[in-house]
């Protein structure tokens, strides 16, 4: 998989993730015009997003209601929290599935075992 950045003026940078582009900026404190989500953010987000997909595979695979399900995600300095919130008619003893399937994240799992970085650079040939 290829992911290209770009940098379209101010303090953005764009991601190109397959056909879609992928907006970041800083918030105003950090220079930038608080146009998108910062990288961290959007990063962050991933992993709600992630453990949110997981969830809905959950309940869809069981005819689950997915309606009033929600995620709060809350980041402190040493840990992130991610909090599934079922509406009272959620059936109980689905509960801890509901957990471990969030537990599956590509995202969460790819923080837990991190791949190895290799950052380079070189000048590109004009055509």
């Amino acid at each position: 998989m290829e992911i290209l950045i770009d940098f379209p003026g101010g303090s953005r940078v764009n991601a190109q993730v397959r056909d879609h582009i992928v907006q970041t900026d800083q918030p105003k404190s950090g220079g930038g015009d608080d146009s998108a989500p910062s990288p961290f953010e959007l990063f962050l987000a991933s992993l709600g997003t992630c453990a949110g997909i997981y969830v809905l595979g959950f309940c869809r695979q069981r005819n689950l209601p997915t309606e009033g399900i929600r995620i709060a995600q809350r980041v402190h300095a040493d840990k992130i929290e991610l909090e599934i919130q079922v509406p009272p008619v959620f059936p109980k003893q689905y509960l801890g599935a509901l957990i471990r399937s969030a537990e599956l994240c590509k995202v969460k799992k790819t923080l837990e075992n991190p791949p190895q970085f290799e950052v380079t650079a070189r000048e590109l040939v004009s055509a």
